[in-house]
């Protein structure tokens, strides 16, 4: 908002308990778990500099939110959801009204076109990032088989 104080904010929202679950089964756990998967990791990073960019970012992202934002204490389900609720009520105490769109994306196209000034598309709104498609979605980005 220092920057770019009349950007409009669009901060998506959701159930506490199906992210936490969702996060805890997905880039919680990310990476090799066993030693045999570790190994194997190990020939993969060496053949593949996509496979290190992807290790990279996501590296990058446990460091920045689970160690920084939850204070490497993602586990104590108590206070990720505290931090979790911190960041929503900062996010409404520091966007001005008129420039923030609270959204779920169960609400669809509408709010978000609406807040943007721009018609619904006739697509339904996709929705690829699931919990469920996350083991099959991660070695096809290593592979750069991802659009």
């Amino acid at each position: 908002m220092k920057k770019y104080p009349d950007a409009k904010v669009i901060l998506t929202v959701r159930d506490f308990e199906a992210w936490y679950k969702s996060v805890d089964n997905t880039v919680f756990r990310a990476g090799p778990q066993t030693p045999l998967e570790k190994i194997k990791m190990i020939g993969k990073l060496l053949a593949s500099a996509r496979a290190r960019k992807v290790v990279k970012c996501i590296k990058f992202f446990k460091k920045t939110f689970f160690a920084n934002e939850l204070q490497g204490q993602f586990q104590d389900k108590e206070f990720a959801k505290k931090a979790w609720e911190d960041h929503i009520a900062d996010v409404k105490a520091t966007v001005p009204k008129e420039m923030l769109l609270v959204y779920d994306v169960r609400d669809g196209w509408g709010p978000l076109c609406k807040f943007l000034g721009v018609p619904e598309p006739a697509d339904p709104l996709p929705h690829l990032n699931k919990k469920e498609n996350f083991k099959e979605m991660l070695p096809q980005l290593m592979k750069g088989k991802m659009v």
